[in-house]
């Protein structure tokens, strides 16, 4: 009988050192169509890019989120971080979402994907749920970015409640929520490489 893999305690993971995320030198808001574009250039080179979604939380019974309000993703070095208010970075948005040739990777993105079908109706592609690769791999709970940084890198993952549940639709994000965005989308592709690196070394 094949037994499945313990999933981190959170007490555990609370005692271990801080993830190594990205700052804000690493962190590029696009806010216009210039912008956008480069963005996409960089990312369409990566091939593999880290990739999730923020909404602006609902708190009534019965009230349907708009989002996804911002939409991340991230390479090995930076990260870009898109608003999906700024019309002039939609087009780049779209065609990241629907390129065969950009891989993206991420945790738990079943609803994300569903946000996405109903907000702008498109069909993401190339998708990867990594939480998936970990059930490949024998753990049968859900592991989330946070377990996932504690089991390959030995590190805590920030996950702040009150950076979770702010306004994702502000005009403006905090840098509380731009960095917090940003590394989701960054510790997703690390890990996505670090599985790749541990499977060729099987």
């Amino acid at each position: 009988m094949i037994h499945p893999k313990p999933t981190p305690l959170k007490t555990d993971i609370a005692e271990l050192e801080s993830f190594d995320g990205l700052d804000m030198e690493r962190i590029f808001v696009v806010t216009n169509k210039r912008q956008a574009e480069r963005a996409m250039e960089e990312l369409m080179a990566a091939e593999t890019v880290g990739f999730d979604t923020e909404s602006k939380p609902t708190f009534r019974k019965g009230q349907i989120s708009e989002g996804p309000h911002v939409l991340q993703f991230s390479t090995t070095e930076k990260a870009f971080i898109f608003q999906s208010h700024v019309v002039a970075s939609q087009a780049a948005i779209f065609d990241l979402l629907k390129s065969p040739g950009l891989t993206k990777v991420g945790f738990g993105l079943g609803g994300d994907l569903r946000q996405i079908s109903n907000r702008f109706d498109i069909k993401p592609v190339s998708i990867i749920d990594l939480d998936r690769s970990f059930r490949q791999l024998g753990y049968h709970n859900a592991i989330g970015a946070k377990s996932a940084v504690a089991l390959l890198f030995n590190r805590r993952l920030m996950k702040s409640k009150s950076v979770t549940t702010s306004n994702w639709a502000a005009t403006e994000l905090s840098e509380k929520q731009l960095i917090y965005a940003a590394n989701d989308a960054y510790a997703a592709i690390l890990i996505y490489h670090a599985l790749q690196q541990e499977s060729q070394d099987l």
